[in-house]
């Protein structure tokens, strides 16, 4: 257990170094399927990442080598509810933090499907392996993707590419994501860890102030329009946060005295 989080955690692996998060889907026996008391934990994780001044990025990944998370236990639900529990629909997981500015990484090995495909949803930049398959195939189950899923696969990728998902419950190769533009990189099996190191490495080479208000003005002003976008992002709490930061001045002076800027912990 992470040192911060008061309470222990079975399903969820949680390390902290240095600045980095890293947060690992811990069932590989059900292919790392989501039950209530592992989505229990996930928010536990994800607020303490929120919260944790000194954590600027993390990342996201499944254990084992065939999923990265295949959703909803579907098992463990049928086995632990009656037919009026499984129809409740009123309280929908929380599978990414909310609130939440700084960026996270999806690191996608094997099956990303359901509410798997929810969470990498959820993150900013999304790295493959060639063997990562990813789906909605809540169609096929009478279910919806209603996590997320049917809500942000349309503002992700084309709008006929993402309802040929939604509406065929297909499931598609890391290769034909990349091609819609919903995956960044896609790497062998054996490379994806260094290649999301790499990625981690030019996160961390840019302020987090400047970072967590870039990602605050694409979250609360991506749906306005250009101009209104403009004038209301400087009113958000993360752009100001910025400008009174002293990253704002560190990055021109090290830029002109040839030098890596030294970048401060923005405030939670």
């Amino acid at each position: 257990m992470s040192e911060g989080l008061e309470m222990d955690l079975k399903y969820i692996k949680y390390e902290k170094e240095d600045h980095i998060a890293r947060i690992t889907l811990n069932r590989p026996d059900v292919l790392n399927a989501l039950h209530p008391p592992a989505t229990a934990e996930l928010n536990a994780v994800w607020t303490d990442f929120r919260d944790d001044s000194h954590l600027w990025v993390a990342i996201i990944r499944g254990a084992g080598e065939k999923a990265f998370c295949v959703g909803d236990d579907l098992k463990y639900r049928v086995n632990v509810s009656d037919d009026s529990a499984l129809r409740q629909s009123d309280e929908h997981p929380n599978y990414t933090p909310v609130n939440c500015f700084k960026p996270i990484i999806a690191e996608v090995n094997g099956y990303a499907m359901g509410g798997g495909l929810e969470i990498v949803l959820g993150c900013d930049i999304i790295i493959a392996s060639d063997t990562a398959r990813f789906g909605l195939p809540e169609a096929r189950r009478g279910l919806l993707a209603d996590a997320g899923g049917v809500v942000q696969i349309t503002r992700r990728i084309p709008h006929h590419l993402a309802m040929g998902m939604i509406l065929t419950g297909k499931i598609f190769s890391a290769g034909e994501m990349y091609r819609m533009g919903l995956v960044n990189e896609v790497a062998t099996a054996q490379d994806l860890s260094s290649v999301v190191e790499r990625w981690v490495t030019d996160v961390l080479a840019c302020s987090p102030h400047a970072l967590q208000a870039a990602k605050q003005v694409v979250s609360e002003t991506g749906q306005l329009h250009p101009k209104v976008a403009a004038d209301q992002m400087e009113g958000l709490h993360r752009v100001r946060m910025l400008r009174e930061s002293e990253d704002y001045l560190e990055g021109p002076r090290a830029f002109s005295e040839k030098r890596t800027p030294l970048w401060t912990n923005p405030k939670s």
